[in-house]
C-alpha cells in the first residue's frame, strides 16, 4: 500500500472543486507530493511535502509525518505555486465599468489631489473578485487614477481573502506621466515636469501663509503632507512607457527622494542598463509588440527578457480589471520570447511582492511564509492548466463565482428535451 493509501484522514478531492464546511474550517493542511515551486532558497522540490498550520508554511520536505488533525491535499507530483500577482487593478473597486455608480476608482474633479485614496472605498465581496481569485490570483494593487491628471492618487496591496481590510505593505502613490497624462500640463511633457517640481516645492511647505509666492497653489494642505510622505520613503508608481520619460523619472525621483516602479515601460528595454543601475523596478504587459500609442513605438515581445537579461527586477501587470486573470497567460509568452521559465514564475509570485515590499514570507512558499498558494492541474503558464485549488492564509477558497453559479445554472440538464423543460 502506498503512504497516501495508508492515511486515515480526511483526503480531498478536487472534483469540481467543491468542498464541504468541514473541510473549510480544517486545523491544518498537508500537501501531499506536489512539485513545490518555492521561489525561494530550496527552488523547485519534486515530490515534496508540505504543512500548513495557523495561516502559516510549518514545514516543507520529503515524507513528512501527517498529524492526525490535518486535512490532506493529493496533488501527485502536481505544480504547485504561491498565490499570484493579479497586477495593478480596479478589483474591489468597480463592479460595471460603463456604470458610474459602481466605479470608485477615480477622481472626477479638477487638481492635483494626491491625498486621494482609494482604499477606503474598497469592497472584498465584489463579484469580480472571485472570478479572479478562483484563477490561481491570491491579490493585487488597488490603483488609483483620474483621466487626464499627472496625479492619480493612493493605492495599497490588497490580499483577496474577503477581509475588508487585509491591505498588504503601505499606501503608494500614482503618478501619470507622457501622452496620458496631457490634458492637466495643457498638452506639453516639458509642463508636467515644471507642474511636478513646483508640487514637490509645495509639499515641503506646510503653512498656507508661506506659499504666497505662488499664485495658484497646485495641492491643499492634505495634499502636501500626502506628497511629504512619499519624499521619505514611499514607492511612487509611474505610469510611463517612453523611454525618454522613464530617464525623466529616474532623474527626478532620485532629486526627490523618491522611490520609483515603473508600470507599463513598452520601451524599458531600451534604457534597461540606466533602471537596473538605479534599481528601479518595471510593471510591464508582455503581450505589447505594436505600437499603442506614439509612446510605445518601440514596444517589442522580448521586453521582459532584456529587462531580466540586465539584472531588472520585473512584474507583470495590464490585464486590466475584468481580464486580470489573463496574466499568467503574458508570464508565458514572456516565457516564449526568451525570459527563464523560473523568471516567469517569479514576475508573479516573489518579484512583486518585493516591489511593493510586502515583507518577507509573501510570495514564497518557505517555512513560516504566509500560507498563499495554488495547486495547478499542469504548468501554470500554460494556457490551457487551471487552478485546481486556491488557499489564502491557510484557507481553503471555494472554488466558484458568479460565473460558473451562472454557468451551472443554465447548463442544460437534459438537452434532448425542448426549452422549457430545461433547467431553468
Amino acid at each position: 500500500m502506498t503512504r497516501s493509501g495508508s492515511r486515515t484522514r480526511c483526503v480531498l478531492l478536487f472534483t469540481f472543486g467543491l468542498l464541504t464546511s468541514v473541510e473549510l474550517n480544517a486545523d491544518a493542511l498537508f500537501v501531499n507530493d506536489a512539485t513545490l515551486h518555492t521561489m525561494g532558497r530550496q527552488g523547485t522540490l519534486q515530490r515534496a511535502d508540505m504543512l500548513v498550520r495557523d495561516g502559516r508554511i510549518k514545514a516543507i520536505g520529503s515524507e513528512l509525518p501527517v498529524p492526525a488533525d490535518a486535512t490532506v491535499i493529493e496533488a501527485d507530483g502536481r505544480p504547485l505555486t504561491p498565490g499570484f500577482f493579479a497586477g495593478i487593478t480596479e478589483l474591489g473597486l468597480v463592479e460595471i465599468s460603463l456604470e458610474e455608480a459602481s466605479v470608485d476608482s477615480g477622481l472626477a474633479i479638477d487638481g492635483m489631489r494626491p491625498e486621494f485614496d482609494v482604499t477606503s472605498a474598497y469592497n472584498p465581496w465584489s463579484s469580480a473578485i472571485p472570478v479572479t481569485r478562483i484563477e490561481g490570483y491570491t491579490w493585487t494593487v488597488l490603483g488609483a487614477s483620474r483621466l487626464g491628471s499627472i496625479v492619480g492618487g493612493q493605492g495599497r496591496p490588497v490580499a483577496f481573502d474577503d477581509g475588508y481590510t487585509s491591505f498588504l505593505g503601505a499606501p503608494l502613490l500614482f503618478l501619470d506621466v507622457g501622452a496620458d497624462a496631457s490634458g492637466q500640463s495643457a498638452g506639453s511633457r516639458a509642463a508636467q515636469w515644471m507642474l511636478l517640481e513646483q508640487a514637490m516645492t509645495e509639499s515641503m511647505i506646510q503653512a498656507g501663509p508661506d506659499l504666497q509666492w505662488a499664485p495658484a497653489p497646485l495641492l491643499t494642505l492634505a495634499g502636501r503632507k500626502a506628497i511629504e510622505h512619499y519624499r521619505n520613503g514611499g514607492i511612487t508608481v509611474f505610469q510611463v512607457d517612453r523611454a525618454s520619460d522613464i530617464l525623466q523619472v529616474l532623474e527626478f525621483s532620485a532629486r526627490h527622494a523618491l522611490k520609483p516602479v515603473i508600470n507599463g515601460g513598452a520601451e524599458a528595454w531600451m534604457v534597461a542598463d540606466r533602471l537596473a543601475e538605479a534599481g528601479v523596478p518595471v510593471l510591464m504587459n508582455a503581450l505589447e509588440n505594436l505600437p499603442g500609442s506614439f509612446d510605445q513605438l518601440g514596444a517589442r515581445l522580448d521586453n521582459a527578457a532584456i529587462l531580466h537579461a540586465a539584472g531588472v527586477t520585473i512584474a507583470f501587470s495590464g490585464g486590466e480589471t475584468h481580464n486580470a486573470r489573463t496574466l499568467r497567460q503574458l508570464a508565458g509568452n514572456a516565457v516564449a520570447n526568451g525570459l527563464p521559465y523560473e523568471a516567469g514564475l517569479a514576475a508573479m509570485t516573489v518579484n512583486p511582492a518585493a516591489i511593493f515590499e510586502l515583507g518577507e514570507g509573501v510570495g514564497t512558499l518557505e517555512s513560516g511564509s504566509r500560507a498563499d498558494f495554488v495547486l495547478w492541474s499542469d504548468d501554470p503558464l500554460e494556457v490551457t492548466s487551471v487552478a485546481e485549488q486556491v488557499i489564502i492564509e491557510g484557507r481553503l477558497i471555494p472554488m466558484v463565482s458568479r460565473q460558473t453559479l451562472l454557468r451551472d445554472r443554465y447548463l442544460p440538464q437534459n438537452p434532448g428535451t425542448p426549452r422549457a423543460y430545461i433547467k431553468p
